[in-house]
């Protein structure tokens, strides 16, 4: 039985963003402060990858680990009623999330999938991944200039009016 009434329960559902997520907005403001200029949901490419770099032929997907199934995190719960309708819908989100990637791949992109729970968690190795993917061979990029993680939560929630203070009070 659901806590909520069936109104109720569809207004918070449709409130969910599949697009400009808080830890697609990190992500994307980091990658922006290390001076990689990208484009945003190229609808020609197979699945609308949240970020494009086409300069390096990369896609970068930020997940969210409910919708997505990630693998052994919390936040990828099993809702506890119609559960055949959900594990269909996860099913499908999985196997469609596969094929895009398999069609990526195939058209020479590299495709980089980050999770939300790690994004959150620590959001500089997030994008440490996507730079090590994308930066020539040639030397190590310098991350001095970019804040530590606590000063990056803490202008998300001043900027964007995020609540994440039980994540800032985990360094």
């Amino acid at each position: 039985m659901d806590a909520w009434s069936a109104a109720k329960r569809s207004e918070v559902m449709a409130r969910i963003r599949s697009r400009d997520t808080k830890p697609e907005l990190i992500v994307r403001s980091l990658l922006h402060r290390c001076g990689v200029r990208f484009s945003l949901r190229r609808r020609g490419l197979p699945g609308t990858p949240d970020i494009v770099l086409p300069r390096y032929k990369t896609v970068v997907f930020v997940h969210g680990c409910f919708w997505h199934r990630h693998a052994r995190c919390r936040l990828a719960s099993e809702p506890k009623s119609h559960r055949a309708f959900w594990q269909a819908k996860f099913e499908a989100n999985v196997a469609r999330d596969r094929r895009n990637r398999r069609a990526l791949t195939k058209a020479g992109w590299r495709v980089i999938v980050l999770w939300e729970c790690e994004v959150v968690r620590d959001p500089l190795a997030a994008v440490q991944r996507v730079m090590g993917a994308i930066r020539p061979s040639g030397g190590p990029i310098d991350y001095s200039s970019l804040p530590d993680r606590r000063r990056v939560l803490q202008a998300a929630e001043t900027r964007l009016q995020w609540n994440l203070r039980g994540i800032i009070t985990n360094p």
